[in-house]
């Protein structure tokens, strides 16, 4: 069972080896919280709260509409005609319950239970940075990135192999939507996209310079992510899986680490409209770890975010999500969620993972990556399921359950951090961006492809990986999740781990 906690979602961070995690341990059946929340009071009378309202996508908002919000107390902040999301902010506890009963208004929800601002304490999903010492030992060979022998996730995908034939096309960019991206890291700044960046932590773009970088004292998440993805091949620091495409930062996470329902329609609109090819969302969106569609605010949620998710694909965009760190079966009948709302007062709830849904991990269209370790096999955290895992791809694990062949050290994953720096981190956070990488290598040979064709590639050209059967990853004599599925479609790899040869030469 997983403790109470607020979360930059996707992360399990393994200091030296060790298992500490964002979501949970290492373990499995263990956990361990990275960040309490502090505990607040449910919104009431007076308390600032944000809003989606679900309208009638492809016109302006009416004015009906609009005179029936702000009757019920509330205040618009933006409006995504294109999709029909409005976001409003209101102190009337009630608004909610008066804007459903709106003709025109097909559903209506609080993002949020935290008063605006939530507050929470410091995230303490650190990566283990490098040292001057472990970047100087690092022996690359001729055409290899200083950093590269560390990254013993690259050949499990043949993304070494992949760059001897193409590096991806400049033509092409990938979004990280995420914490923030600091665009000048000496790996990430040669490729970063600045006009596809953008701030979307209110709901509304930010287009101020330099508004889609984390700040000092906030998670380093997507800056590690962005490197992942698309590291530059220049002599410097590693290399990224599709290291001759664009990145860019997409900040979505408030300074206390939430992803937002407002933030994240922002992010996918934005995308949509400003060509990105693939957008890579390493994160749940909070409060709800699963959001039950029985529930009216919790329905509107995944309405909202289906909404902005589609309008992306049908834009171009392919939208690659992490599966989760709770080593849950997400095939299963019932789930007990102990994290949720995660802005207030969590406690347990049994839910149905087929009627309430992680976001935007489980939404139509969406490739749901699993995590692999150095060794192949389902990390000890990756959640799974049949039906759901569409792919699988390294996201680490503890060094002491997949030890990776010499010359690599750690079973994280190699990452860039904010300030110029590198280090390790691991979760299905780190195996999302691997299988965004290899998608931007399908669009740079396959530059006319649409999204549903990229998928198609994708999954053709992944390793079918037949199921661990016994999944004993702690050795201790106990099954510690079950696999169902054949060789090429399977609750642990999907179709199987993503091939970047293949997407550059199929």
């Amino acid at each position: 069972m997983t403790a109470p906690h607020k979360r930059s979602r996707r992360v399990v961070a393994i200091p030296l080896g060790m298992a500490m995690a964002t979501a949970l341990a290492v373990l499995p059946n263990t956990t361990a919280s990275a960040s309490a929340t502090a505990p607040q009071d449910a919104a009431a009378d007076a308390t600032p709260l944000s809003y989606v309202v679900n309208v009638s996508p492809g016109h302006g908002t009416s004015s009906h509409v609009k005179k029936a919000i702000a009757k019920a107390g509330g205040t618009i902040v933006t409006s995504y005609d294109q999709i029909g999301v409005i976001v409003v902010h209101s102190s009337d506890s009630g608004f909610a319950a008066a804007i459903r009963k709106v003709r025109g208004v097909q559903s209506a929800g609080a993002t949020r239970t935290a008063p605006l601002p939530a507050q929470s304490t410091a995230d303490l999903d650190t990566p283990k940075v490098l040292t001057a010492r472990e970047v100087a030992a690092a022996d690359a060979k001729a055409g290899q990135d200083p950093l590269e022998p560390l990254q013993w996730d690259l050949p499990a995908i043949k993304a070494d192999k992949a760059h001897e034939k193409s590096l991806g096309s400049p033509d092409v960019t990938v979004a990280v939507i995420d914490t923030g991206v600091d665009d000048t890291h000496p790996d990430i700044a040669p490729n970063f996209d600045r006009e596809a960046s953008v701030n979307c932590v209110t709901g509304k773009p930010d287009t101020t310079d330099g508004a889609w970088r984390p700040g000092s004292d906030e998670s380093p998440h997507g800056t590690h992510v962005a490197g992942e993805i698309a590291a530059a091949k220049n002599g410097v620091g590693m290399t990224g899986v599709a290291p001759g495409v664009k990145v860019s930062g997409i900040k979505v996470s408030t300074p206390a680490g939430f992803f937002y329902t407002e933030a994240v329609v922002c992010g996918f609109v934005w995308a949509a409209e400003h060509g990105v090819d693939v957008t890579n969302n390493s994160y749940y969106t909070d409060p709800w770890y699963f959001n039950c569609k029985d529930d009216p605010d919790q329905k509107a949620l995944v309405e909202a975010v289906t909404r902005a998710s589609r309008y992306a694909e049908r834009k171009g965009a392919v939208n690659v999500a992490a599966a989760g760190n709770e080593n849950y079966d997400l095939a299963s009948d019932e789930i007990t969620d102990p994290s949720s709302p995660n802005d207030t007062t969590p406690s347990d709830r049994v839910v149905d993972p087929s009627e309430c849904l992680d976001i935007p991990t489980q939404l139509p269209g969406v490739v749901t990556v699993a995590a692999t370790g150095a060794k192949g096999i389902k990390s000890s955290f990756s959640n799974h399921g049949l039906g759901v895992i569409d792919i699988a791809a390294p996201g680490g694990d503890s060094t002491r359950y997949q030890t990776p062949a010499p010359p690599a050290t750690s079973g994280l994953i190699l990452g860039t951090l904010p300030g110029g720096n590198w280090g390790y981190m691991a979760g299905t956070s780190m195996a999302s961006p691997h299988v965004a990488g290899v998608a931007a290598l399908i669009k740079s040979t396959h530059p006319y492809a649409s999204p549903t064709l990229v998928k198609a590639l994708l999954y053709a050209g992944a390793d079918a990986t037949p199921c661990t059967d016994p999944y004993d990853i702690d050795g201790d004599g106990k099954v510690d999740a079950v696999c169902e599925g054949p060789k090429n479609r399977n609750g642990f790899y999907g179709w199987g781990m993503a091939d970047a040869l293949d997407a550059v030469t199929k």
